[in-house]
């Protein structure tokens, strides 16, 4: 957690897939090269954001790959292939709140966990997570009135609408809201014309409409407003060798310092945001 170092906003950014590492007590549970860990994290998404406290905002990091657990679901979104015996397993393909395999579809558990190995995934990485970011929206809530919670992500530059079927190209942000249901549609249309402003495509809910922290915080009547942005990957990084493309991550993160300051001076202003 990094704290404001400027005034303080209502603006908090989260970035729970950019991490990278696997612990050493669950390693032996994984079977996950460093090129697939690299491939599946929001690459480099929290250095895109690193600047927020600069601008006011509090800034939340996970540094542990979603080969661990995937933060962005909930906790009783267990696969009955990853956890058989778990009391609340479900059918899921391939990607619970721990996955089973990796996104192109290569096996990623060496067995299927006990729930013993579950709960403690959960206990140890998970939680404590959710506890922090839980605290710090209720204490930006409390001191402000509202809290915006900016769940920053990343996306592959292609997608398929059908498995098996043509890459489809993707639009260079994608919100999620949730059919602009997670946050006030003053925040949501400021980000919308913020990248379109920057020459960027923008597309809402489209493949990604906001996951389980969008859903489970957003709820703009109590004052608290989440926006899942989804960047495509493609803007900033050589999606081949995974390297950083300089002069693009640059750019893209003023678009994105000017957006967090914008937010934050926007929340700061407003006595009260509505459900709109």
């Amino acid at each position: 957690m990094t704290q404001p170092q400027a005034e303080p906003t209502p603006v908090l950014v989260e970035v729970p897939h950019s991490g990278l590492q696997i612990p050493t007590e669950v390693e032996h549970e994984l079977d996950a090269s460093p090129l697939a860990v690299l491939r599946d994290s929001d690459l480099y998404v929290d250095q895109l954001y690193a600047r927020a406290p600069s601008f006011g905002a509090t800034l939340l990091v996970s540094r542990v790959s979603r080969y661990v657990v995937d933060l962005n679901r909930g906790p009783d979104d267990v696969d009955s292939a990853a956890v058989p015996r778990h009391p609340k397993a479900r059918h899921i393909p391939a990607r619970g709140v721990v996955w089973r395999a990796c996104t192109d579809g290569t096996p990623l558990l060496h067995a299927p966990l006990t729930v013993d190995q579950f709960s403690r995934r959960l206990e140890r990485y998970y939680e404590p997570y959710h506890r922090a970011l839980r605290k710090m929206a209720s204490q930006i809530r409390k001191q402000h009135g509202h809290v915006m919670v900016l769940a920053a992500h990343s996306m592959p530059s292609e997608g398929r609408r059908v498995l098996g079927g043509k890459p489809v190209p993707r639009a260079d942000v994608v919100p999620g809201t949730r059919g602009r249901s997670t946050a006030d549609s003053r925040i949501i249309d400021l980000i919308d014309a913020h990248f379109r402003e920057a020459g960027l495509s923008v597309k809402h809910d489209e493949p990604y409409r906001g996951g389980w922290t969008t859903a489970h915080y957003g709820t703009p009547s109590e004052g608290r407003h989440v926006v899942q942005i989804e960047l495509n990957r493609a803007l900033y990084v050589d999606e081949r060798s995974s390297e950083i493309k300089k002069n693009d991550f640059a750019l893209l993160q003023t678009v994105l310092d000017e957006l967090v300051a914008k937010l934050g001076e926007m929340m700061s202003n407003e006595v009260q945001f509505a459900t709109g």
